[in-house]
C-alpha cells in the first residue's frame, strides 16, 4: 500500500472491547492483534489506537501487536488533571500486567519516544527493545522539539485545529509524500487528524511535551536494545545526527528510511514494518 492509499483508508472506528484498568480512576481502550512476541505501540498525542491498523497489519501476522489510547485521549478515561509522564509510564506497565505480558518491544513515534525512554529506564525488565520512529530526543537536549511544539500550540490556541493541521503538515510529512499525495492526500489525512483529537486533548498533550527530563545522558542508561528509525527528510534530525543519537544508547543502531519524514511509517508502511520485524527477530535470536 502506498502512502497515498494508506491516507485514504484510515479506519478509525472503535471496537466494543472492555477497557483495562491501569490505576485508580483510569481505564484504557486497547486493541490486540496476532500472537507471539508482544509489540506495544505508544501513541503520540495526535493519533489514536485505531489509526495503527493500517500500519501494523503485516506485523500482526507473526507478532502480538498491542495498541491503546493514552489516558485523557481517544476512548480512554478522562481525568480532571492531565497525567504526568510518570503516570503515562505506569499506565503502560498496568496494561502489560492486565494482558499477562511479561516483557514487550515498544514502538514509539515522535513525542512518545520520550515515553518509551522513560518506561525503559523505570521498568527495564518489562522492555525487550525500543523502536524510536522520528525520535524527539536530541544529542544535546530537546530544545528544538519543544520550540516546534510551542509553535504548534500557539497556532492551535489562536487559530484552531484546521490551521494547526495546515501548519504541521509540510513540517511532518516528507516532501516526496506531499508531492505524491497531492491535495487528496492532504485532505484525507486532515479528516483523520480532526477525527482523532479535540482541541483540549491536543492542548494538554502539547503542554506536557514541554515537560520532563531532556538530558542526553539518560540514553546511556537504557539497557534495552534500541533502534532509531529516521526518515531522511525528518524535521528534527539529519541522517548523520540520527546515527550519532543511536550511538548514545549502549546497544543502539539507526535505520534510515529514504524519502520519509518525521513519521516515517506514513511514507512506507511495508518498509517500516519490515524494519521492525527484522529488529525484533534479530534481538530475540540474541536473547
Amino acid at each position: 500500500m502506498s502512502a497515498g492509499e494508506a491516507q485514504d483508508h484510515h479506519d478509525l472506528q472503535y471496537y466494543d472491547t472492555p477497557r483495562i484498568r491501569t490505576r485508580e480512576g483510569v481505564e484504557l481502550y486497547h486493541e490486540v492483534s496476532g500472537e507471539g512476541t508482544a509489540i506495544t505501540l505508544l501513541n503520540n498525542f495526535f493519533i489514536t489506537s485505531p489509526f495503527w491498523r493500517e500500519y501494523t497489519a503485516d506485523l500482526a501476522r507473526d507478532f502480538r501487536v498491542v495498541s491503546y489510547d493514552l489516558c485523557n485521549h481517544g476512548a480512554s478515561s478522562r481525568l480532571a488533571q492531565e497525567p504526568t509522564w510518570e503516570e503515562h509510564a505506569a499506565d503502560v506497565v498496568g496494561l502489560l500486567d492486565a494482558l499477562d505480558i511479561e516483557s514487550t518491544y515498544l514502538v514509539a513515534t515522535s513525542a512518545s519516544t520520550q515515553l518509551a525512554r522513560d518506561v525503559a529506564l523505570e521498568y527495564p525488565d518489562r522492555v525487550k527493545g525500543l523502536v524510536l520512529a522520528g525520535p524527539v530526543l536530541g544529542l544535546r537536549g530537546m530544545r528544538r522539539h519543544r520550540q516546534l511544539n510551542r509553535a504548534w500550540l500557539l497556532t492551535l490556541q489562536n487559530h484552531g485545529m484546521t490551521a494547526l493541521y495546515g501548519h504541521m503538515y509540510p513540517e511532518v510529512i516528507s516532501g516526496d509524500m506531499n508531492e505524491e499525495s497531492g491535495t487528496p492526500g492532504f485532505l484525507g489525512l486532515r479528516e483523520s487528524f480532526l477525527a482523532m483529537s479535540t482541541p483540549e486533548e491536543l492542548t494538554n498533550g502539547l503542554t506536557l511535551v514541554q515537560q520532563g527530563e531532556t538530558s542526553p545522558e539518560l540514553l546511556s542508561r537504557v539497557q534495552a536494545p534500541t533502534l532509531v528509525v529516521l526518515g531522511d527528510d525528518d524535521i528534527l534530525l539529519s541522517p548523520t545526527r540520527g546515527h550519532e543519537l543511536a550511538a548514545l544508547f549502549p546497544d543502539g543502531r539507526c535505520e534510515i528510511m529514504p524519502n520519509a519524514g518525521h513519521v516515517p511509517f506514513l511514507d512506507d508502511p511495508e518498509g517500516f514494518q519490515a524494519i521492525v520485524r527484522k529488529f525484533v527477530e534479530e534481538t530475540d535470536s540474541h536473547a
